[in-house]
């Protein structure tokens, strides 16, 4: 009920929620598009992922392989990899964590926050 005995208007309502919906299918466009860079072994390795955490790219410095030490190297993908996934948790905070609060604060189902 709204102060003073009236009803909460359905349209401004149903306008309110179809605004917030476009909002939200456009922030997460742009996070499929946005790509962000995660980096290990001072850059001797470097992940790219999109700011929805799909893996997009790769870089491995030469100096870093070394064929009698695969598992340094395997260490090395796995936390370039985990910190660019960091970093497009980030982004998808920056992104959604607004829409979010607009929503009650309660987040949005199915995604991290």
């Amino acid at each position: 009920m709204i102060p003073g005995g009236g009803q909460p208007n359905m349209q401004q309502l149903l306008q309110q929620a179809q605004q917030m919906q476009e909002n939200l299918a456009r922030a997460q466009e742009e996070l499929a598009d946005a790509e962000v860079e995660g980096q290990a072994g001072g850059g001797l390795v470097r992940a790219t992922v999109t700011g929805s955490g799909e893996l997009r790219g790769l870089v491995i410095d030469p100096k870093a392989v070394d064929p009698e030490d695969t598992e340094t190297l395997a260490d090395l993908v796995v936390a370039a990899v985990q910190a660019a996934n960091e970093n497009a948790r980030e982004l998808q905070q920056q992104k959604l964590g607004p829409l979010a609060q607009g929503l009650g604060g309660g987040g949005i189902p199915g995604l991290p926050f």
